[in-house]
């Protein structure tokens, strides 16, 4: 037997996740088939199957997919030597993820099968912790250089840093008029005022 190819093992299974990501935004995780999957990904149900023994299996990876992102998003966050311009820049990027429609109906459907599914939840408070974390680090960054109030505490500053990032996937689920990068300056100012006070 042929050995595997990791390089086209990884490129596989992203198809597929990118495949099924898709396919649970735009149509959600229950009414996704696994044939509709391996139809957007061009590949066979025995691929899919080969990778992943279940849909469930490929939501899982979805969102383990997602943690990554994030851990890699956190630390480059934290390399950069201004932490307020990081932080602004990071809002900006979140305001462009969210304006894909792909990217949020994704976001908002692991969000309401977290309400159902305990393996769902517990990944996704993982993920949800990452990001907290992360944040809480970078405004800790910010507070040893004295950019931040005094009394601020960093890990309730990042627990609403992530508020406000949710609340920008359920606006523009509610008001399809809700264009997030316009809004993307007073999303910025919002997290300084929380930070700085002023």
């Amino acid at each position: 037997m042929r050995p595997a190819n990791p390089a086209q093992r990884e490129a596989r299974c992203n198809a597929l996740l990118d495949a099924a990501a898709r396919c649970f935004a735009q149509s959600g995780f229950v009414a996704t088939r696994t044939a509709d999957i391996c139809l957007l990904a061009d590949m066979s149900a025995g691929n899919l199957f080969h990778y992943f023994p279940s849909k469930q299996a490929v939501l899982l990876a979805l969102i383990a997919r997602e943690g990554l992102e994030i851990q890699q998003a956190m630390d480059q966050l934290l390399q950069q030597q201004a932490p307020l311009l990081a932080l602004q820049g990071f809002l900006q990027h979140v305001c462009q993820l969210v304006e894909d429609p792909n990217y949020t109906g994704l976001a908002l459907e692991i969000a309401a099968l977290s309400h159902r599914d305990a393996e769902v939840a517990r990944l996704a408070r993982h993920n949800d912790q990452l990001l907290r974390s992360g944040l809480a680090a970078l405004v800790r960054q910010a507070s040893d250089l004295g950019l931040t109030r005094a009394e601020l505490c960093a890990d309730q500053a990042a627990t609403w840093l992530a508020a406000l990032i949710d609340g920008l996937f359920t606006r523009i689920a509610v008001d399809p008029q809700f264009t997030p990068q316009t809004q993307a300056p007073m999303l910025q100012q919002l997290a300084l005022h929380l930070l700085q006070g002023n």
